[in-house]
């Protein structure tokens, strides 16, 4: 596992060892904290990206989902989604409920999660794109990388 500082963001990327190193730990490192900004995640913070298969992915789905099969990404998450400004797509909670927060040595980040993706799954999806799918995922893919 390789730990990339990129201003406040700690992105500690793992490649499981029968995954292909499609690119280099580096550049994910850089997407992942382009996103961080672009979410308003609270910082400075630690994340995790790691790297896997279909047979991980798909063993993850059934015991933390319930669902049959693999899928691209899941996400673990660590701290309530109150911690991130409002935004589409978000579910918001009652204003009389506090995030939760975590006393933390000096020093220390706090953790937001881990983000697990399916590399065969990723790459299959990138050749089977729609038009119109590939034509958004890459505006927002050149507004991350230009921040």
């Amino acid at each position: 596992m390789g730990s990339h500082y990129l201003g406040p963001w700690r992105v500690d990327v793992e490649w499981r060892d029968d995954v292909e190193r499609l690119l280099p730990a580096a550049a994910l490192a850089r997407v992942m904290a382009a996103a961080l900004d672009a979410a308003g995640a609270p910082r400075p913070a630690s994340i995790g990206l790691i790297l896997a298969d279909d047979a991980e992915l798909a063993g993850l789905n059934a015991e933390h989902m319930g669902k049959d099969g693999p899928t691209d990404v899941l996400s673990f998450p660590l701290l309530p989604p109150d911690v991130f400004p409002p935004h589409p797509g978000r579910e918001t909670t009652s204003a009389s409920e506090p995030p939760l927060a975590f006393a933390l040595p000096p020093g220390r980040r706090p953790h937001l999660g881990d983000i697990v993706v399916s590399v065969e799954r990723a790459v299959e999806q990138a050749v089977q794109a729609e038009p119109e799918e590939e034509g958004a995922m890459r505006n927002l893919e050149r507004r991350l990388l230009e921040r």
